[in-house]
């Protein structure tokens, strides 16, 4: 493993174990030249992932943009990191046993915005006004409408 600080080709492991959830191995790592230490995950990858885009392309899947959108849609809201890890490996697992090589975006946008929902609603409604693609104040009023409570009474957080 290359140490992503001074680029020193050769790391030690420290430490290894399962996370909370046994999805990965965590790893420690430690850099002889630059005596950084550093962590990696493990993970075993069931089958090779390409999303389907709304515009007819196709990519290979990749874990870290789904990790980075869903943080960015919690920033600066109590939500620990270990939380939006469970979130992201849960979709993935769902995703790779659906026993589809080939996922629509929208579907895997529809088990964030599902996740977001029972995770946190103003991390819902920020990750619904980008894939929802909210063009004025009005478009969020209409959408919080929706989330009220018994008797259409606004959620609070």
């Amino acid at each position: 493993m290359r140490c992503p600080f001074c680029g020193h080709d050769d790391t030690q492991v420290k430490d290894s174990r399962p996370t909370d959830d046994n999805s990965a191995i965590r790893r420690r790592r430690f850099c002889p030249a630059c005596s950084s230490r550093f962590t990696t995950f493990e993970r075993v990858q069931l089958r090779e992932l390409i999303v389907q885009k709304k515009n007819g392309q196709r990519t290979p899947f990749e874990r870290e943009k789904l990790v980075r959108s869903i943080s960015i849609a919690c920033r600066k809201r109590r939500v620990d990191e270990d939380r939006i890890e469970r979130v992201v490996n849960g979709i993935q697992r769902r995703l790779e046993s659906s026993g589809e090589t080939e996922i629509p975006s929208s579907m895997i946008g529809e088990m964030v915005m599902e996740a977001l929902q029972a995770l946190d609603q103003v991390a819902y409604v920020r990750y619904a006004s980008v894939y929802k693609n909210f063009r004025e104040a009005r478009d969020f009023e209409e959408f919080v409408e929706t989330l009220g409570g018994p008797g259409g009474a606004p959620l609070a957080d």
